[in-house]
């Protein structure tokens, strides 16, 4: 199994992008916010939220990141939209951020785990220890609670972005604060790997360098992982699923990066609620690769239906020939 090149992927996808947005003069209007009142266009396409950041360098997708939006009683939860390695709250999010916000809900999305605050590096997350990464997710979640008044959220996560919510949950306290929580492209059976990697030797420059690490809040709520684990085996440490928290695992066959794609699909021990969905049952000519998981329409219905199993929408089946 093998899950080492996403990153490689999203900076070839950025300076393509960078290429185009030199090339079309005007592209930053045409990327101007809707009116928040009105639907938001989707296009499904993982270019999109790409052009969206070259053109509003370190803004949020139209849609998110509304400190003032109130959920409703159809959807009560916000739902933050974790990235995966080399993402951001807008690179990441293109298709699915506005298909949730015309779903209804509040939607928040971080940029996690960035070396610099500095652009374009702050742009690209997922890259830090994963600790720190999950402390931030902690932290975001926090402020997303307090700002809308809700008791819990909903977490949809991508790749790495699967994995960094799931310590939050196991050992920074978050277990009550989470009810759905949705999977794109996960790898719960995978070992460490480059992520682990980059991650520890960033921590230990920064050791060797003498650069203090953050500072983070006191946690009475925190609990110690069980000895001697890395960061890896303690997501996994018996099951990474939580009692009282309904999951859902969505992979595709055509990963090219987390391979093979059933290191995604885990069943859950008694207690525990898990659905694992595979993106072509049912629908064999959607091809999406890992990436597009994030920007196909049939991905999305998914997202949606998970989220709300009530309501869910027909789930459509449309031709996807190239993995992004």
């Amino acid at each position: 199994m093998r899950r080492d090149h996403s990153g490689r992927w999203l900076a070839a996808l950025v300076i393509g992008a960078v290429l185009s947005v030199l090339s079309v003069s005007g592209a930053g209007s045409a990327l101007g916010a809707p009116r928040p009142d009105r639907p938001l266009p989707v296009a499904y396409d993982v270019r999109v939220g790409i052009l969206a950041e070259l053109a509003h360098p370190g803004g949020n997708l139209p849609g998110t990141n509304d400190f003032g939006c109130r959920p409703n009683a159809v959807h009560p939860r916000p739902v933050i939209l974790v990235h995966g390695s080399g993402g951001g709250r807008q690179t990441n999010w293109g298709a699915l951020a506005p298909v949730l916000h015309d779903a209804g809900y509040c939607v928040f999305a971080p940029t996690y785990g960035a070396i610099s605050d500095i652009w374009p590096a702050s742009a690209i997350g997922g890259i830090g220890p994963k600790v720190d990464s999950a402390w931030q997710i902690k932290l975001f979640a926090e402020k997303v609670l307090a700002a809308t008044g809700a008791r819990q959220v909903d977490i949809v996560g991508h790749s790495l972005g699967t994995e960094i919510p799931t310590y939050w949950l196991r050992y920074l306290g978050g277990a009550d604060e989470v009810d759905h929580y949705v999977s794109l492209a996960p790898y719960w059976r995978q070992g460490p790997d480059s992520d682990d990697t980059r991650g520890e030797t960033i921590a230990q420059f920064r050791r060797l360098l003498g650069i203090p690490g953050p500072q983070w809040p006191p946690c009475p709520e925190c609990a110690a992982p069980p000895r001697d684990l890395d960061f890896n085996a303690a997501v996994r440490s018996g099951t990474p699923y939580l009692p009282g928290i309904r999951y859902t695992n969505i992979v595709t066959r055509d990963d090219e990066i987390v391979t093979p794609y059933t290191a995604g699909l885990l069943p859950g021990p008694r207690g525990t609620h898990v659905t694992d969905i595979v993106l072509q049952q049912g629908c064999p000519v959607d091809r999406s690769g890992h990436l597009a998981l994030t920007a196909t329409p049939r991905a999305a219905a998914l997202v949606l239906g998970a989220l709300d199993p009530a309501h869910a929408p027909p789930v459509p089946c449309v031709p996807v020939a190239q993995p992004f």
